[in-house]
């Protein structure tokens, strides 16, 4: 063949369908050896468990598990130390149906179970499984989510424990997401680097700016629409602040910036753009659309008062800078059992 004719071939063409082929193959092969790596770390766990810790007193079983860790590290390296071979027993205790497993271990890594063992709350652990593969988190992402308490800042954690199930379950068999399994409540905003002192618009500016981060916060399904869209209603000129849409849920979002403590008006206005939103920007195969109003503080007895702890509204603190893990937990664990005995009261 002579070079002319050579040239003439679509060589990038051919060598670009060769490589998607080989990527495919490669990426293929890792996914299969991570749900194998899984699926033996779990059977090793279980097999210690049951025939080893099960039939022997603690010490004893205690102190074989730490001869098979020796032997088994040096034939097959750090992976089988004593601390390695103490996850798989936990994970096996953690994770005890094994059709589960099978099932996770085609879409989460070792390292995201190592994460998930650290978890006691059963309900806990399977809203962050759920949300993992919902949302593609990676192992970095996923443990900032976990250190940032989203399960206790999400609504779900102030449901009762069948509702909890419920969204879950729709969540990972519909990919179905619920109200409560997106709204928080506070919102960490702390990347946006505010000073002590800003403006609504300082606050919405910097939204903008690391509107990347800020989505990561609402949740990948989570779309940019629009920023002080104006919307006229008779004579009168409105700007909604923020407009997202979310694709799960197929409605559109309002989140309205308050720097102050939430007040009653604001509930008018949001019900006033709501309908606005209803009856100009909606489409049919929509849900109703619904708002956010974001403040730096509320009132319980207020909010519950005007009916905003349920329905197209809701009223969610934001912080601007994370407070020490310790004051977030009692704050949060407060709220939960608030939120509860309303639940319990009504």
């Amino acid at each position: 063949m002579e070079n002319n004719e050579i040239k003439n071939l679509d060589i990038q063409g051919n060598c670009t369908y060769i490589i998607s082929l080989i990527e495919t193959s490669k990426s293929s092969t890792l996914k299969a050896i991570n749900s194998e790596l899984i699926i033996l770390y779990w059977k090793i766990g279980e097999y210690i468990q049951k025939d080893i810790l099960d039939k022997a007193d603690k010490i004893y079983g205690e102190n074989i598990v730490v001869e098979l860790s020796k032997r088994l590290t040096s034939h097959y390296g750090r992976g089988f130390s004593k601390s390695g071979l103490s996850r798989m027993i936990n994970f096996y205790r953690k994770f005890k149906d094994f059709e589960i497993v099978a099932t996770l271990s085609q879409q989460l890594s070792w390292s995201h179970f190592v994460e998930l063992i650290k978890i006691e709350n059963e309900l806990k652990r399977e809203f962050y499984v759920a949300m993992t593969i919902n949302e593609g988190w990676s192992v970095r992402v996923f443990k900032d989510r976990i250190n940032s308490m989203l399960f206790e800042r999400t609504a779900i954690s102030k449901k009762p424990e069948e509702t909890i199930k419920k969204d879950l379950k729709l969540l990972s068999n519909q990919k179905i997401m619920t109200e409560s399994l997106f709204i928080k409540d506070p919102y960490i905003l702390d990347f946006l680097g505010l000073e002590d002192s800003y403006s609504e618009k300082d606050l919405e500016d910097r939204i903008l700016q690391e509107l990347e981060k800020f989505l990561l916060e609402f949740g990948s399904d989570f779309a940019f629409m629009g920023r002080q869209k104006r919307i006229q209603i008779g004579n009168k000129d409105y700007y909604l602040d923020l407009l997202f849409y979310h694709r799960k849920m197929r409605r559109l979002v309002l989140i309205e910036l308050k720097l102050g403590e939430f007040e009653p008006q604001y509930k008018g206005q949001v019900e006033l753009y709501l309908k606005w939103l209803s009856k100009y920007e909606k489409q049919e195969f929509e849900e109703e659309p619904i708002a956010i109003i974001l403040c730096a503080s509320k009132d319980s007895e207020e909010i519950e008062l005007l009916g905003l702890t349920e329905g197209n509204i809701r009223v969610s603190e934001y912080l601007a800078s994370l407070p020490p893990k310790k004051l977030l937990e009692e704050k949060l664990h407060k709220a939960i059992i608030e939120a509860k005995e309303l639940v319990t009261q009504k």
